[in-house]
């Protein structure tokens, strides 16, 4: 889980507009489209990259210039969660931490982040639990010299792992054994989508989708129907397993062909901690829950715990629905998944 997957969603704005589908396409810098006005609202769409995904946002609003300064206040936001929460920047927060084993005076959003996924964690009996880097360590170590990991290095890894020993709090943020480490790969991208979905309604934004790795919207598309989104096909990369409706919530996926460390896929980034290896229960698994953070852990709750205690838990959260795919295409949904067709 460690490094940022690059999870991939087929975006597709499908209104009167015209808009075209924006899929699986890769945006390199910070790029504006240009407006496209439908039904007295302007569309206004920026692209970039953040925390190792592609990043698009589009705002619907009656005047273009206020869309750009929305944007610009989002992607501004965006910078923030990286600076703190990237592991690819030594001096994020989150690299400082792994560094010394201890944070002092961390940010709010550092804060909030690991308390949600300590709440996760024992909510789940540790099926979520952001001290797995050394088992992310352990197999792209492996992996570079042509390998899996053995048991004798999955089991030195797992010494590692345990959030219990982490603790978090305002004034610091303290690992209790030298060699802990973490990562937000399986929270940030969807604070991000959460914190960026707050900056635009902050900004008078009504309407808008947004794709930090995981997807947010607000309000209506333009012609008042819920925006859909298409969740990739965890089998081909150029099909959809799903197409969902967001009303005003979050999308998550976690699958197994992110990141594989083995040409079958059964070994990927996606760990089981208590284990050390991947589950073997879906190729993906989709949440969509009222908050992007909650959606994006859930996914790797269901993924390790399996559907009946996995899908057990997320319903347990107000809102939450999942629907996954088999290792053999097949599919299961909880009743309530906002599903198209």
């Amino acid at each position: 889980m460690a490094a940022w997957t690059r999870r991939r969603f087929l975006w597709l704005t499908l209104g009167a507009s015209g808009l075209a589908a924006l899929a699986q396409r890769r945006f390199l810098g910070r790029k504006p489209q240009g407006p496209v006005e439908v039904a007295g609202l302007v569309a206004v769409q920026r692209t970039s990259h953040a925390l190792g995904a592609e990043v698009h946002m589009m705002v619907l609003h009656s005047s273009v210039a206020h869309a750009h300064e929305a944007l610009d206040a989002a992607f501004g936001e965006l910078e923030t969660v990286e600076q703190l929460m990237s592991i690819y920047r030594p001096d994020s927060q989150l690299c400082r931490l792994n560094r010394t084993g201890v944070l002092e005076n961390p940010h709010p959003y550092f804060v909030e982040v690991l308390c949600c996924g300590q709440d996760v964690s024992a909510r789940s009996d540790g099926a979520f639990d952001v001290t797995v880097q050394p088992l992310w360590d352990a197999y792209a170590h492996a992996q570079r010299v042509g390998r899996l990991p053995g048991d004798a290095e999955l089991e030195t890894a797992l010494a590692k792992v345990n959030w219990r020993k982490m603790e978090v709090g305002s004034k610091h943020v303290r690992l209790a054994e030298k060699g802990m480490a973490v990562t937000l790969n399986g929270i940030a991208q969807g604070f991000a989508a959460d914190r960026v979905l707050a900056v635009l309604r902050e900004q008078g934004v009504r309407h808008a989708l947004v794709n930090t790795g995981e997807i947010g919207a607000l309000g209506r598309k333009e012609d008042g129907s819920l925006w859909k989104v298409g969740i990739q096909h965890p089998r081909s990369a150029d099909a959809l397993a799903a197409l969902a409706e967001l009303d005003g919530t979050c999308l998550s996926t976690s699958g197994d062909y992110a990141t594989p460390f083995s040409p079958d896929k059964s070994r990927n980034h996606i760990f089981d901690p208590q284990t050390g290896r991947s589950p073997e229960h879906f190729a993906s698994v989709t949440v969509v829950a009222q908050s992007g953070m909650l959606a994006d852990a859930l996914t790797k709750v269901v993924c390790v715990g399996g559907a009946e205690a996995g899908v057990n838990m997320a319903r347990r959260m107000p809102g939450t629905e999942v629907f996954m795919v088999r290792k053999d295409g097949s599919t299961l949904k909880t009743a309530g998944f906002p599903r198209v067709g």
